[in-house]
């Protein structure tokens, strides 16, 4: 339901009955229906000049004028209230008091790394050494190609040993713990941010707010068609 149109064509209807019915019940009808409907016109009109540009009325359109400001400081509240540096440090020192001596679990990851490049990159060394011409008498690169395999899997085993040993699990804790990383993500927060509201356009900003709050403002001309109908009926009694 329309709570605007509906508190002006009852304003307007109180209006008309006043017009067309005789003392003494025309000045309250006339008065409470003009007054109510000129307290809801008027807050009808502020909300909609809130959220469109209406020409030769200054200010009008203020949300989609001032697009940039409403971006900065959206931008700022969810910087400063829920990813500021201090409530990242803090994350990261719950997450290792939570972990406390546990260890990090890197074997997922070890697996599904593709490790070829590290062999490319070692055999091209091989190639590029003094041994290259040596390897190609016996088949250049080809020939080491059986090797692949076995020099992945033995890889994925060393990095999983080092991934799991005791100094490197410290140093690991210690660095995410830092202030150092802390900031750097909090950069990356803030980046990652800024890059998705430079996506909005002033048109979604309106709509935004006009889902959020428009339903509610739809009671301020409500109110406003009550409390100046109610001085119109106290003003009919006084002329």
């Amino acid at each position: 339901m329309n709570k605007s149109l509906v508190t002006n064509l009852i304003a307007a209807g109180l209006f008309v009955t006043g017009l067309l019915l005789p003392s003494p019940w025309r000045e309250p009808l006339l008065f409470t229906g003009l007054f109510a409907l000129a307290g809801a016109l008027t807050n009808w009109i502020a909300i909609h000049m809130l959220f469109e540009r209406v020409p030769f009325l200054y200010g009008s359109g203020v949300i989609t004028a001032r697009f940039a400001e409403f971006k900065s400081a959206l931008q700022s509240l969810v910087m400063q209230q829920f990813f500021s540096q201090e409530n990242v440090e803090r994350f990261f020192a719950e997450l290792m008091q939570e972990n406390g001596q546990q260890r990090l679990d890197f074997s997922d990851v070890i697996e599904a790394t593709d490790l070829s490049p590290a062999y490319d990159s070692l055999v091209a060394t091989i190639t590029e050494s003094s041994f290259g011409s040596v390897l190609s008498m016996f088949g250049g690169q080809a020939a080491l190609e059986p090797l692949r395999e076995p020099f992945i899997k033995k890889m994925r085993k060393a990095l999983d040993v080092v991934a799991h040993s005791e100094q490197f699990q410290q140093s690991l804790q210690a660095k995410l713990s830092s202030a150092p990383v802390a900031a750097d993500i909090h950069r990356h927060i803030e980046a990652m941010v800024a890059a998705r509201l430079d996506e909005l356009t002033p048109a979604m900003v309106k709509d935004i707010i006009q889902q959020m709050i428009r339903r509610h403002l739809g009671w301020l001309v409500v109110w406003g068609g009550v409390f100046g109908g109610f001085i119109g009926l106290l003003s009919s009694f006084f002329l």
